[in-house]
């Protein structure tokens, strides 16, 4: 029973995985920030639910450092 959930949450975060890379989020931009990092991971954990129409989207912004 183990390896049959195994296996089921590997193929869920693979199938994640697809559809962020179809979004675009893995490109060679190197300037990360706190939305971009939050829409990707939220994208991959979504897994399936993303082609079911589900767009997770995270509104966030890190600290500013101080002058």
């Amino acid at each position: 029973m183990r390896t049959l959930i195994g296996a089921i949450v590997v193929i869920w975060l693979v199938i994640g995985v697809i559809a962020a890379g179809q979004r675009g989020y893995f490109g060679d931009n190197g300037d990360v920030d706190c939305k971009k990092a939050s829409d990707t991971a939220l994208t991959i954990v979504a897994g399936p639910l993303n082609y079911m129409g589900v767009n997770p989207k995270v509104h966030c912004s890190s600290p500013k450092p101080s002058k």
